[in-house]
């Protein structure tokens, strides 16, 4: 007897396509703008970085050649003409030529202005508070916006999160045969977004705290030399020692006595 025909197996039904990518096309016009304003943070984010990072390498780069060169100098004459020539290129240098710059207007033309008033010393000291003032603000430059995108990141992605939920419950609602499969797949996607705001934030909050520890550092260097500086111009010390003399000035960098005592 011939036997009975088996009839076909049914085709596995189709794996619905689930991913980041699926949530986002399936997204209305604010999950796609939350989106799209993640994706910004982080390209401002790495931009910021890169720019900060190759800008602090070179900048302390010019700054180290300019302190070895101010302090084997024979005399401030010699350090106005190196700067004269190259230029002031970094916040030490910068600082160093405004200075000697002031002290110089101060001593030939006096207080003309009101901004002049005082002693000489008071001029200077101004001009080395106003270069300094500057310098931070140089270095300070884009922390405030990886700040921003540190502490905003995570609730914009949270945001989208809730957003992407609602209107996959929604959907739910109105559909027929509620599974736990047809539940999880679209609120799985929605809580991608809180995870790319985390990523957008963590670059942004770890570099942040290093370039505020890096500037704290090198500013505390920098308040170090002016105070070294502003030593020389007031005291008339022209640097006028062997070259050991001012290697040891060096290694007591900070301590305005040793200018005295480097002078008997």
């Amino acid at each position: 007897a011939a036997l009975p025909a088996v009839a076909p197996a049914p085709a596995p039904a189709p794996v619905p396509d689930m991913g980041f990518m699926h949530f986002v096309a399936q997204s209305d016009f604010v999950g796609k703008s939350l989106f799209i304003i993640l994706i910004l943070m982080s390209l401002v984010t790495w931009y910021l970085i890169l720019v900060k990072v190759g800008s602090n390498i070179s900048m302390r780069r010019r700054s180290a050649d300019f302190l070895n060169k101010f302090w084997n100098a024979s005399s401030l004459e010699q350090v106005e003409h190196e700067i004269t020539t190259h230029g002031a290129r970094d916040p030490f240098s910068h600082l160093a030529s405004h200075a000697m710059h002031a002290q110089a207007h101060h001593n030939k033309f006096g207080a003309t202005k009101l901004e002049e008033a005082g002693s000489n010393s008071d001029f200077v000291t101004r001009t080395m508070r106003k270069v300094i003032d500057e310098e931070t603000a140089k270095l300070e430059n884009g922390l405030t916006v990886l700040a921003s995108v540190g502490s905003t990141a995570p609730f914009v992605g949270l945001f989208g999160t809730v957003w992407g939920v609602y209107h996959a419950l929604v959907g739910i609602g109105l559909s027929d045969g509620v599974t736990i499969n047809r539940i999880a797949g679209p609120v799985g996607e929605a809580l991608i977004m809180t995870g790319l705001g985390l990523a957008v934030a963590i670059p942004a909050v770890l570099a942040y705290n290093t370039f505020v520890r890096n500037n704290r550092v090198y500013l505390s260097r920098l308040d170090a030399f002016a105070h070294d500086l502003f030593a020389f111009l007031t005291t008339g010390q022209q640097v006028a020692l062997s070259d050991s003399k001012v290697r040891a000035l060096r290694r007591q960098h900070g301590n305005g006595a040793a200018v005295q005592r480097g002078s008997e």
